[in-house]
């Protein structure tokens, strides 16, 4: 990556860091059937500030059911992974125009094991933004742009218990409750990008319900929740272990 011109220093600061963030996966290390897999970082200029895209699943699916994410998914034939794997992904699923994204660096790939996948995130500024929408409805239940200032704030921040054991970071923005893998990454993000502030962590929350809103959440626990299907995918802090594979910045 050498052209910089119009990018923000928050963007150049992450992608400087992102081969040292602290992303190693809770699982251990991939299994042979594991299936590629790449999401969207996306970032840009919106009304209330830079964002980033965040789309909620449908609560119909048999895993990860209501949870908010990054747009993303499996490797097609005559993808140009991982970067071709996660624009498809995010024109299918959130309407985002590939010609108006200006991809940046990849991330380190993390190992899913409750899916069985091996995800390269990507991260891209939205150099001509267009109006999102759901792409496909049997997927997707919401697409929010949301703004990096109500990521940052305290007062959105806290962490989830989820009933394996597994307590991570969690953020209660647009009315969603992000936690598991989206949440490790933005975490990460935030601080490489030199946006976090601190926060309280502990403040323990129980892992709430599949698509459940961020206004209902309980107060702070130690323990409890509604199990989803699918268990967390990065922990908090990140185990000991040997390091991820990195795709370097493009």
């Amino acid at each position: 990556m050498t052209d910089w011109d119009g990018v923000p220093g928050y963007l150049r600061r992450l992608v400087e860091a992102s081969a040292d963030l602290p992303l190693r996966h809770r699982m251990g290390r991939a299994t042979e059937t594991a299936r590629r897999s790449a999401v969207l970082i996306l970032f840009g200029e919106g009304p209330s500030g830079p964002d980033v895209l965040l789309i909620e699943k449908s609560t119909a699916l048999r895993r990860h059911a209501g949870q908010p994410a990054f747009p993303g998914g499996g490797v097609d034939p005559g993808d140009d992974y991982p970067v071709g794997t996660a624009l498809r992904e995010a024109q299918e699923e959130a309407g985002v125009d590939p010609a108006g994204v200006r991809v940046l660096a990849t991330l380190q790939e993390l190992f899913l094991g409750p899916s069985d996948n091996l995800v390269v995130p990507v991260v891209a500024w939205w150099e001509k933004p267009g109006e999102v929408r759901i792409g496909d409805t049997r997927e997707v239940a919401r697409v929010a742009r949301v703004p990096l200032s109500e990521l940052a704030d305290p007062a959105n921040r806290f962490r989830v218990a989820h009933p394996s054991g597994y307590i991570g970071p969690a953020f209660g923005v647009a009315d969603m409750v992000v936690w598991g893998f989206t949440a490790g990454l933005l975490d990460a993000v935030l601080d490489a990008a030199g946006l976090a502030l601190p926060w309280d962590a502990r403040d323990v929350r129980p892992l709430p319900v599949p698509g459940a809103r961020s206004a209902g959440l309980p107060g702070s626990v130690d323990q409890g929740g509604e199990e989803d299907d699918a268990a967390p995918t990065v922990a908090d802090p990140a185990p000991d272990g040997p390091a991820t594979r990195t795709f370097g910045p493009r």
